[in-house]
């Protein structure tokens, strides 16, 4: 999965750290930056993207008076909204036009991920699907507030979420599986860390493994996301 993104952020350092964050996730890709309206809509036109980060104040244009030109030529684009607006009507507007989430500066590094990840994550899903059943809908329309709750009171010891987060995105950008000892060298953890964290996977079936065998006929435990 390749997801381009554009970054439309009227401070260019702010969107440097944009681009930057989204650069630790596999298969999105910034294909441009954007510091006002007219660029934003520029951009769109010539690259198509998947996904855009929209900032409300822009020196031109309100970033939510772009939102019906961008529906009506872009309608398929997944927008997530990063800005300081708190004005209520400002958000329903977001709403009505199909915005993913909207963050309120200043944004937590932690919330930011997680809305990103759980970007991805619905993304997959619907590439996944050809044809759709109720449990299908139910997984996509599920509340992120509810999967947070569950996971923060369930997560045994030893496990905490941001390094699961990490196992699970290089698990995701495998086909072909994973040795534990692959895994650890991609988080930068031990081999016993990376073990545990699949291991915890596999109970709660986000994971399966298989024993394969090398060259010299050892056998490797390897472990597919499902």
């Amino acid at each position: 999965m390749n997801i381009k993104a554009v970054i439309a952020e009227d401070d260019f350092r702010v969107a440097a750290i944009h681009e930057k964050f989204l650069g630790n996730f596999k298969g999105i890709e910034v294909v441009g930056i954007a510091l006002n309206g007219k660029d934003t809509m520029e951009l769109l036109d010539k690259h198509n993207p998947d996904l855009l980060l929209l900032d409300v104040y822009m020196p031109d244009q309100l970033g939510t008076e772009l939102l019906p030109s961008i529906r009506k030529q872009f309608p398929h684009i997944d927008i997530i909204m990063i800005t300081a607006a708190t004005d209520k009507d400002i958000l329903l507007n977001a709403l009505n036009y199909g915005v993913e989430h909207y963050l309120i500066k200043p944004v937590k590094m932690e919330l930011f991920h997680q809305t990103i990840e759980e970007y991805l994550q619905k993304s997959q899903l619907i590439e996944s699907k050809q044809e759709v059943d109720q449990d299908f809908v139910n997984q996509l329309f599920k509340k992120s507030s509810e999967s947070n709750d569950t996971k923060e009171f369930t997560l045994p010891k030893g496990i905490d979420e941001i390094t699961l987060v990490k196992v699970t995105n290089v698990l995701q950008s495998s086909e072909s599986g994973l040795s534990a000892e692959q895994v650890s060298e991609q988080i930068g953890a031990s081999r016993t860390t990376a073990r545990r964290y699949l291991e915890y996977l596999i109970t709660v079936k986000e994971c399966r493994a298989e024993v394969v065998y090398g060259v010299v006929g050892r056998p490797e435990r390897r472990y597919y996301k499902i």
